[in-house]
């Protein structure tokens, strides 16, 4: 008798334990939160692995292709440097040293600059000449002309005909206002390219009238202006050694360019 309570009673408890289970599956679902939570804490190991790997592994390509990007560039540049060399060095540069007879303008070649600066005193005037270094060569193109029978003759006329010095002259006297002029230097001719009148700095209106075109000015008053460049300084027998000069200091500057820029590349 006590041994059928006893089976009774374990088949009771056995029975109450299976109904709690159906009726409350925390402890199931605990479970399987828990074996969730760790085939995706796997899989994330494994993402973060591949992860990691793929951005160090794009990390090092980076840094080899920038590397090797560097390195082409500075081999380009130190060819360059090489040509810009060999070019310069045939050049005579005495005529730097040596002045055409009576230039009258004190050079002022400040490195690093793409201007030369002339400047003289006048009488009471000051006097200065923006050359530009990196324009000394007429760009617009020629009309085209019967073919001469001298071959030579063409081809002094041509490299004559491309020499062009572009400058700024500005006159000014004590009281600070100045006349400028935009002048283009042929080896035959002063081309006048605009004429204005500048206040002294600060009083500048852009709204002031700065009268006409020079090609509109009556023919006098053009070959007026014409003489009184001329007396200043301003003539076309400088031309040749303006441009030999500008040129020079182009070549300079482009090589102390290049070498600015090697430099940069390799720090």
């Amino acid at each position: 008798m006590a041994l059928s309570t006893v089976f009774r009673r374990a088949s009771s408890t056995v029975s109450n334990l299976a109904f709690r289970a159906g009726r409350s599956p925390v402890s199931f679902r605990s479970g399987a939160v828990s074996v969730e939570r760790l085939i995706r804490g796997s899989h994330q190991i494994r993402r973060g692995s591949v992860s990691s790997f793929s951005v160090s592994s794009f990390s090092t390509e980076s840094a080899i292709s920038k590397t090797t990007a560097d390195e082409n560039l500075v081999s380009v540049i130190e060819s360059e440097i090489e040509c810009a060399v060999a070019e310069e060095a045939p050049h005579d540069t005495d005529f730097l040293e040596d002045k055409p007879e009576g230039f009258p303008f004190e050079i002022i070649d400040n490195s690093g600059e793409r201007t030369v600066l002339l400047t003289r005193k006048f009488e009471d005037e000051t006097i200065q000449v923006e050359v530009d270094s990196v324009a000394s060569y007429d760009d617009e193109d020629e009309e085209e002309e019967a073919e001469p029978n001298n071959e030579e003759d063409d081809e002094d006329q041509e490299s004559s005909g491309k020499v062009r010095v572009p400058m700024v002259v500005s006159v000014q006297k004590g009281d600070g206002v100045c006349l400028e002029f935009g002048v283009s230097a042929y080896p035959d001719e002063i081309v006048f390219d605009s004429l204005s009148i500048k206040q002294p700095q600060g009083s500048d209106n852009d709204l002031a009238y700065e009268g006409p075109d020079f090609d509109d000015l009556d023919e006098n008053l053009q070959k007026a202006f014409h003489r009184y460049l001329e007396i200043r300084g301003i003539k076309p027998s400088f031309t040749t050694f303006l441009a030999d000069y500008v040129a020079n200091k182009d070549s300079r500057e482009y090589l102390q360019w290049l070498k600015d820029l090697k430099s940069f590349v390799e720090k």
